[in-house]
């Protein structure tokens, strides 16, 4: 995305087609694994498409309570070896302050992302802003640091909240 675009995803409820946008993210994690010989198998599937359920972040635990009611073998360690694969493979993202994951809309692109989190419904959207991570890149350089991850997450209001609160502004 670039710096000057208004993100519209997930924020922008009269243009997102929800279901679309999980029925897209299944098929490009399908069409990704395939590519590079990894398997997306159901169980891997069905933790991705929970991810996807909604554009909040969901924690591990969360995941764990939904497949249980599904899966009657469903234990942490597979769902944690689920969530491990889908990060390896950019299919989601860890939201470091909620521990807690999130789809990603551009998989197979390298990319460091920032997220915007609406501290009232909780959705998390995705940005690509290169003039962000640009910033970051050569303030750490100047001072002699070596990046080795970054997460930007910005907290505030969503459109939706705003005028729900009737406060127009954060």
């Amino acid at each position: 995305m670039m710096s000057s675009e208004r993100p519209a995803l997930p924020f922008d409820a009269e243009k997102h087609d929800h279901s679309q946008c999980v029925a897209d993210a299944l098929r490009s994690a399908e069409s990704l694994c395939e590519r590079r010989g990894a398997r997306l198998t159901s169980l891997r599937r069905r933790v991705l498409e929970l991810v996807w359920t909604s554009h909040a972040p969901v924690g591990a635990y969360e995941l764990l309570d939904r497949l249980s009611h599904e899966r009657a073998r469903a234990a942490p360690p597979t769902v944690y070896r689920s969530l491990e694969f889908l990060l390896q493979h950019g299919l989601i993202h860890r939201v470091e302050s909620l521990n807690a994951f999130v789809g990603c809309p551009h998989p197979g692109q390298s990319h460091s992302s920032q997220f915007l989190i609406c501290r009232d419904c909780g959705i998390a959207a995705e940005m690509l802003d290169a003039d962000i991570n640009r910033a970051i890149a050569e303030r750490a350089a100047a001072c002699g640091f070596a990046v080795e991850r970054k997460t930007v997450e910005v907290r505030g209001l969503c459109p939706a909240c705003q005028t729900r609160d009737g406060a127009g502004q954060p």
